[in-house]
């Protein structure tokens, strides 16, 4: 009797741990839906003024040419890293200086003789042995990028943020990387969920490296086993990379005449739209317009828009904020 109690007490505690378990991969598999049906999209809360809750986020007439210091408003966590200025001149120097920019091809046989091995290193049981040497500034901490592919077998949902395993070169490091897309602008989307098709790009703080590497992400089970995420290579060491996190506002039209229109839910209260005024609006459908002035006391608002709209078309209030990984390192 004791036994069958003992054990119906362990059961009913692993199948409380499994529910725990499960209820958090159901939550992070429905935002990884939404955020693929609906990117970016949220409600203006109700709660809090928009202008309070949304003060961090800016609004650009264009992503792609508008401009953005990369250095205002930097975290604390920047000031213990460094940066190369022209990391790939600096690196192409570095890398001539010291006969690296010609590496030993594989398969050639190479003898290495090396002075003041310790006795304990012979006692070992273990069969191989890692050489390798630091270039200058490779000790140094910064903010590495490394573009990836998802690898085929790998379908679990990873959040921005979380601790992953990061192997780039020879060194490895658990690490909690954000993730962008790989574009050639100066400013890239932060992916909220590692992106399971095309490439991508995984930012986070650790130690220069100069060569060209391959740089591959694991994930860190509850019984210290990895498990492959994707595979790449080493794309730069630059804090100055900008990835920017997007919300957009959503509103519908109630009422339509020509080109204007007046939109509900896209704010609750007037001196959110005085706030918002100068940012420009769009439509699913590619209407362009810009915010004209308040309607009454409860968030209504008249936009005009480059052509008229239709009753079924939704207004989007595009924002941004830049985001920086998360401070974590350690090595694996």
């Amino acid at each position: 009797k004791q036994w069958y109690q003992r054990r119906v007490a362990i059961t009913a505690g692993d199948v409380h741990f499994e529910a725990e378990e499960e209820a958090a991969e159901l939550k992070k598999f429905r935002e990884a839906r939404d955020d693929e049906q609906f990117p970016d999209e949220m409600d203006t809360p109700t709660d809090i003024a928009a202008r309070i809750r949304f003060q961090k986020y800016r609004g650009l007439k264009s992503f792609r040419t508008s401009g953005w210091d990369p250095q205002e408003n930097l975290p604390r966590d920047y000031a213990r890293i460094s940066q190369i200025k022209n990391f790939r001149m600096v690196r192409k120097s570095l890398l001539k200086q010291s006969g690296s920019d010609k590496p030993v091809s594989a398969g050639s046989h190479v003898d290495v003789y090396i002075s003041d091995v310790p006795l304990s290193l012979k006692d070992s049981n273990s069969s191989s042995l890692a050489i390798f040497s630091l270039l200058p500034h490779e000790q140094r901490l910064s903010v590495q990028h490394v573009a990836q592919a998802r690898h085929p077998l790998s379908t679990v949902d990873i959040k921005s943020k979380e601790h992953l395993l990061a192997q780039v070169g020879f060194r490895r490091y658990v690490v909690r990387p954000i993730f962008s897309q790989h574009t050639k602008s100066n400013k890239h989307k932060l992916e909220r969920f590692m992106p399971v098709t095309g490439n991508f790009v995984a930012s986070f703080y650790a130690p220069i490296t100069l060569t060209d590497s391959p740089a591959m992400l694991f994930k860190i089970e509850e019984d210290s086993t990895v498990s492959l995420l994707s595979t790449g290579t080493l794309l730069s060491c630059d804090p100055d990379r900008i990835v920017c996190k997007r919300i957009v506002l959503s509103g519908h039209p109630c009422k339509i005449h020509k080109r204007a229109a007046v939109i509900r839910y896209l704010f609750h209260n007037r001196e959110d739209i005085a706030y918002f005024k100068p940012v420009q609006v769009r439509t699913k459908h590619g209407r362009r317009g810009h915010i004209k002035e308040a309607l009454g006391t409860h968030g209504h608002c008249k936009i005009t828009f480059d052509k008229p709209i239709q009753q079924s078309d939704t207004v989007l209030l595009p924002l941004y904020k830049r985001v920086f990984p998360k401070w974590h390192f350690e090595y694996f």
